[in-house]
Order: structure tokens, then sequence, then C-alpha cells
């Protein structure tokens, strides 16, 4: 029996769920884990009328939001000295209201890393999009730190990929840790 309004999809395993949720993962990413999961969000865009371009730069910030959990998470499984086969936690979510996609992660970080961090969002949320593709090309010339696991390039592809300024936020978290929260709007 569908009880579902006729303007809202029917699902059976989840009723109740909201309809303009797309994906939804809390939990611990390691490499195999944000693979897996790759393909199923890679599956649930091609389901909607969305165009290839938009789905190109929805999958690119999924991943790049789930690279940054596995890489700079505060709650670890792994040794935090272990550069791979990471596991650590987080969740992430893509959601599709009113012809536009959110993609919204969260993590634990350490204090200290949530000071590095802000430096680093708040001008992205500033610069015009021109601004955001030079500083992107400018990365991929630079040498990369020895300390960055991307080069840096994440949170500038994100932003380039992104229809508004990227949010970001910080709220205190268990075990004297801050909760780091980005959304990108595609």
């Amino acid at each position: 029996m569908n009880t579902a309004p006729e303007h809202e999809p029917y699902n059976p395993c989840f009723p109740g769920l909201d309809p303009n949720l797309i994906f939804f993962y809390a939990g611990y990413f390691s490499q195999n884990i944000i693979n897996a999961i790759g393909d199923a969000v890679r599956l649930r865009l091609e389901q909607t009328e969305t165009t290839g371009s938009a789905r190109r730069k929805i999958f690119s910030t999924f991943i790049e939001m789930a690279q940054n959990i596995v890489h700079y998470s505060s709650d670890s499984l792994t040794p935090p000295d272990q550069a791979t086969l990471e596991m650590r936690a987080g969740s992430v979510m893509v959601s599709h209201v009113d012809g536009t996609f959110h993609i919204i992660c969260a993590n634990p970080v350490d204090p200290s890393f949530a000071l590095q961090l802000e430096p680093l969002l708040e001008p992205l949320r500033v610069m015009s999009i021109e601004q955001i593709k030079e500083a992107y090309r400018k990365t991929l010339r630079a040498e990369t730190c020895e300390h960055s696991k991307g080069a840096g390039l994440g949170f500038l592809t994100i932003a380039k990929d992104s229809s508004a300024p990227i949010e970001y936020g910080f709220e205190p978290a268990a075990n004297g840790m801050q909760m780091f929260t980005l959304k990108a709007t595609i």
C-alpha cells in the first residue's frame, strides 16, 4: 500500500524519509568506503534530471569532503601517524531542494586544527569565481606542503564547483574537540 502523498516518491524501505535526501552516511570513512559509497552517490545522481556538468561537480565535491574526513577527522580507528589505510569518523549528506543541491559534511577536529582551517576557508567565501580559479591554478603549480595530504586543492575545488559561497562552522564536540561542518551549494 502506497501511503505517501502523490507529490512525494514512495520509499518502502524508509517510510517518512525526506524525499529531498539523495544520500546520507555517518560512520567511519576509508578509501574503500569512499569508493563504495561514491558508486551509490553516482547512481543516485544519475536518477535525477541533472546535467552531466552538475553531476560532476556534485560528485567531485562529495569526494573532496569524504577525503577530508579520512585525512583530518580527529576521531580515528587507526593510529594518528598512519598515513595509509586510514579510517576516520564523520558524516556526509547530499540533498536536492528546489533545483539546488546541498552537499554537507561534518567531522570532529582538534581545536588547534580548527584554528588553521578558518584562514583557509574564510577568504574562499568572499573571492569571486575568477579569483578562486586563479588560486586553484596557482596551487596546482606550487610545490606541495609536506603536512598537507591534498596540496590545498580540496577546498579550492569545492569552492570552484559551488554556485554560492561555501559555508562552514565549528561547534564544541565531545572530548574537547570541535565539530567542523562544511556546506557547498551546486
